[in-house]
C-alpha cells in the first residue's frame, strides 16, 4: 500500500478537519493504527534527514529548533494511541501497542544514536554561551544535548547495539506489565446473593454492587478489584471473612503464578535497566534517572525520606495502637490484620469526629463538584468552561469542555471521563493528545484529559462522590491547568513537561481547597434537598484531615523506599521479589505480613509508569505543596496576587527553567519540611 493509499484510508494520516484539531475518534479503528505508525514514522525520519542533510553551519534554528519541529504528526498518533489504551482499550489494541513499542523505541535510537545529527547538535551546545538564547531556548538547548548523551550517543558501535536491544525489550516488558495488572483486576469478582453477607454495607454501596451484577446479566450483588467497589467494601462489611477474600485477591495481582504473573517481568525490567545504567557509566539506574531531577542524587532521597520517617513512624505506631485498642474495645479479638484495617479505622474516625464518608457523600453529587472546581479555576485563573457536545469523544461517559480566558480566548480543550469500566486501567490520571507549543507565531493550544474511576451513577442515585474522591478530583485537575495555562514556546518544555518531582506540585496544593468553608461553601448541597453542606460537617471533615496521618505517611514512604531499594541495587536481582520486597518494606512495616501477599506485582507507577526512581517525587511535592499553600493561607485562599503569582511562575513556565528557580520566584525562598509536618500535625 503506497502512502496516498493509506492517506486516503487513514483518518490519522490526514488533517483532521475538526473544532481545535481534536482527534476524531468515532472514526478511529484498530486497523488504522498500525499503518499510520509505519507512515508517521517514516515521515519523521525524512524530517529527521533533512535536518541532518542541511549543509549550512549548524545554529540554534537549524539543528535544535528545526528537530524541536519534526515528527508532530507522529507524536500526535502516539498520543491518541496511548491514552487509549490506558482508557479505552481492548485485545486488539494491546497486541498492537506489543508490536508498536518496539518500533518507536528503534525510532528513538535511530535519533539519539545517529552521530551526524548528534555531530550537530554538539556543535552547537559547545557554543551555547556566546548565543543569545532567552532562558527557555537554553533549557531546550541543554535538554536536546542531553538526551543525546543520556540516551546512549557517546557509546560505542557495539554498545549502541546492545543499548538498542534494552530499550526495545522495556518498551515491551512495560506494557505486559501493565496488561497484566488489567487482565488481574478484570478476572476477579466477588458474586455475592445472600442479605446477610452485606451486613454493614450502606446502601449506595449494595445499589452500585446490584447494577454490576445486572450488567453482567446476574443476579445478587457483585463487587470487582476497582477502587469504588473495592475500597467501600473494606470499610464498611461486617463480614471479616469477605473482607479477607476480597483483599487476599486485590494483593495477589501479578503474583498468582499464572499467563500473567509480573514477577519475572519485574526481575527482567530491573536487570536491562540496570544494564542500560552501567552502559551509560552510571553505578545504578536511580543514579541515570535522578540526575535529572531536583533530588539529584540518590543519597539525597533516601536522607529526604528517612527524615520523614523518623518523624512520622511514632505518630504511626500510635495510630496503630488506637486502632487495635478501639476493636478489642468493640468486641474483637486477637490482632487485627490488614484486612480489618479500614474496616476498624473508619469506625474509630467516626466515633471520635462523628465523621463517615457516607454523611458526606450526598453532598458532593459529581456534577456539583465540577461546578465547583470550576468555579474555583475561575477566581483563581480567570478561566470559563463550556461543554461543547460537537467535539468528538471516545466513549459516551465521556465529556469535552471547551476552557477560555475572560477576554473570550480559547485556552484548551478538556476531556474528562470519570468512571471505571473494563477496557480502563484503575487509578486517576491527566494526560495530553496535545501538548501547548508556538508554531509560526500560532500559540497552538493544548487537549488535556482528566481520567479516572470515581463512583457510578445508579438508577436511583447520581455519582455522589466520596470525600477522598474529592481531592482525587481535584488533584487531577491540578495536573491539568498546569497543561492548560501553559504558555511555553517549545512542546518538549511546555506543560507538565518538567523534572519528576516537581510535577505533583501543582496538583498537590490544588487538593487543599478541599479543606475550606469558602470553597466547599460555594457547590456542596445535598443532591435530594439542596440544603448546603453543614458547618458542622465542615468541623468534621477538617478535624479528621489529619486523622491517621502517621500511618500515610508510612504507607506512603514505604512505596519510596521500596521503589528506591529496586532501582539502587548494583547487580541483578537474585532473592525473590517477596523476600526483597519484605526487606525494603521492612522499617515502615506496621501490620503482620500476609501470605501470597505482594505489592511489587501491581506497583504500576515504577514498573510502567515512569516513577522509577522516582515515587519518592509524591512526599517531595507534598513538601512543596505544603509551604506553597502556607502563602495562601496567609494572604486569603482565593487572593489575586497569589494566584497570579502560582499562575505566571509555576502554572505558565512549564518545564522551561528550573524548578528550583521558578518556585523561589514565587515563594521567594527554597521549601523546607517544617510546613508538611506541620500541617500533618506531625511535628512534636
Amino acid at each position: 500500500m503506497d502512502t496516498k493509499t493509506i492517506n486516503v484510508l487513514n483518518p490519522l494520516l490526514e488533517p483532521f478537519n475538526t473544532l481545535h484539531d481534536t482527534a476524531p475518534f468515532p472514526k478511529l479503528k484498530n486497523e488504522h493504527y498500525l499503518p499510520a505508525f509505519q507512515e508517521a514514522i517514516k515521515q519523521a525520519k525524512a524530517e529527521i534527514q533533512a535536518v541532518i542533510d542541511n549543509p549550512a553551519q549548524p545554529t540554534f534554528g537549524n539543528t535544535v529548533e528545526a528537530m524541536e519541529a519534526t515528527g508532530q504528526r507522529l507524536s500526535i498518533i502516539r498520543g491518541i494511541f496511548f491514552n487509549l489504551n490506558s482508557a479505552e482499550t481492548n485485545d486488539e489494541m494491546q497486541q498492537i501497542a506489543q508490536e508498536v513499542a518496539p518500533m518507536l523505541a528503534e525510532f528513538g535510537n535511530d535519533i539519539s544514536l545517529n552521530e551526524e545529527l548528534f555531530a550537530r547538535v554538539k556543535a552547537v551546545y559547545e557554543q551555547k554561551d556566546q548565543l543569545e538564547l532567552t532562558t527557555e531556548q537554553q533549557t531546550l538547548l541543554d535538554n536536546s544535548y542531553q538526551s543525546f548523551v543520556r540516551n546512549g550517543a557517546n557509546l560505542s558501535a557495539d554498545d549502541k547495539e546492545s543499548y538498542r536491544q534494552i530499550t526495545a525489550e522495556l518498551s515491551k516488558l512495560g506494557l505486559q506489565f501493565q496488561q497484566n495488572v488489567l487482565a488481574e483486576t478484570n478476572a476477579f469478582e466477588l458474586h455475592l446473593t445472600r442479605e446477610d453477607e452485606l451486613a454493614g454495607l450502606p446502601d449506595f454501596v449494595r445499589e452500585a454492587a446490584a447494577l454490576t451484577a445486572r450488567q453482567k446479566n446476574k443476579e445478587g450483588w457483585i463487587f470487582t478489584l476497582q477502587h469504588p467497589s473495592f475500597i467501600p467494601f473494606m470499610k464498611y462489611s461486617d463480614r471479616r471473612d469477605l473482607r479477607e477474600q476480597l483483599f487476599r485477591a486485590s494483593s495477589r495481582k501479578g503474583n498468582q503464578d499464572n499467563e500473567y504473573d509480573n514477577k519475572e517481568i519485574i526481575r527482567k525490567i530491573l536487570e536491562l535497566k540496570l544494564q542500560k545504567a552501567k552502559l551509560l557509566g552510571y553505578k545504578t539506574h536511580a543514579d541515570f534517572k535522578l540526575e535529572r531531577r531536583m533530588a539529584e542524587t540518590p543519597a539525597k532521597v533516601a536522607s529526604f525520606l528517612d527524615e520523614l520517617h523518623q518523624a512520622s513512624k511514632p505518630f504511626a505506631q500510635n495510630d496503630l495502637a488506637e486502632v487495635q485498642q478501639f476493636a478489642n474495645e468493640n468486641g474483637f479479638e486477637g490482632t487485627i490484620e490488614r484486612w480489618d484495617w479500614a474496616y476498624y479505622s473508619e469506625k474509630l474516625k467516626n466515633a471520635r469526629y462523628g465523621f463517615n464518608e457516607e454523611e458526606v457523600k450526598p453532598y458532593f453529587q459529581l456534577e456539583n463538584v465540577a461546578r465547583g472546581i470550576f468555579g474555583l479555576a475561575q477566581k483563581l485563573y480567570k478561566l470559563e468552561f463550556k461543554e461543547n457536545k460537537q467535539i468528538d469523544v471516545y466513549h459516551p461517559d465521556v465529556k469535552a469542555y471547551e476552557v477560555f480566558n475572560n477576554q473570550g480566548e480559547f485556552i484548551a480543550v478538556l476531556y474528562m471521563d470519570f468512571f471505571p469500566r473494563e477496557s480502563k486501567r484503575s487509578g486517576a490520571w491527566m494526560t495530553d493528545y496535545r501538548s501547548q507549543y508556538v508554531e509560526k507565531g500560532v500559540n497552538k493550544r493544548p487537549h488535556i484529559s482528566i481520567v479516572c474511576n470515581f463512583t457510578k451513577p445508579t438508577e436511583t442515585k447520581p455519582s455522589l462522590l466520596t470525600f477522598d474522591e474529592v481531592t482525587t478530583f481535584l488533584h487531577e485537575f491540578g495536573h491539568a491547568l498546569h497543561g492548560m495555562l501553559s504558555q511555553c514556546r517549545y512542546a518538549s518544555t511546555s506543560g507538565t513537561n518538567v523534572y519528576w518531582d516537581f510535577v505533583e506540585l501543582p496538583s498537590q496544593m490544588h487538593e487543599n481547597w478541599a479543606y475550606e468553608k469558602e470553597w466547599l461553601d460555594q457547590f456542596a448541597v445535598h443532591f435530594e434537598t439542596g440544603e448546603k453542606l453543614p458547618e458542622e460537617l465542615i468541623h468534621k471533615i477538617v478535624a479528621a484531615k489529619n486523622f491517621q496521618a502517621g500511618y500515610f505517611q508510612e504507607r506512603q514512604l514505604s512505596f519510596g523506599m521500596l521503589d528506591m531499594a529496586y532501582h539502587t541495587q548494583q547487580e541483578a536481582l537474585r532473592e525473590p521479589v517477596a523476600q526483597f520486597e519484605a526487606k525494603a518494606m521492612k522499617p515502615t512495616e506496621l501490620l503482620k505480613p500476609v501470605d501470597g501477599a505482594l505489592m511489587s506485582t501491581a506497583f504500576s507507577h515504577i514498573f510502567a509508569g515512569g516513577y522509577d526512581a522516582g515515587y519518592y517525587s509524591y512526599k517531595w511535592a507534598e513538601v512543596l505543596d505544603a509551604d506553597a499553600y502556607s502563602i495562601f493561607q496567609q494572604n486569603g485562599i482565593f487572593d489575586q496576587d497569589t494566584a497570579d503569582s502560582f499562575r505566571q511562575n509555576i502554572l505558565e513556565k512549564g518545564g522551561s527553567e528550573h524548578p528550583m528557580v521558578l518556585y523561589k520566584r514565587f515563594r521567594g525562598q527554597e521549601p523546607t519540611v517544617d510546613a508538611l509536618l506541620e500541617r500533618s500535625g506531625l511535628k512534636k
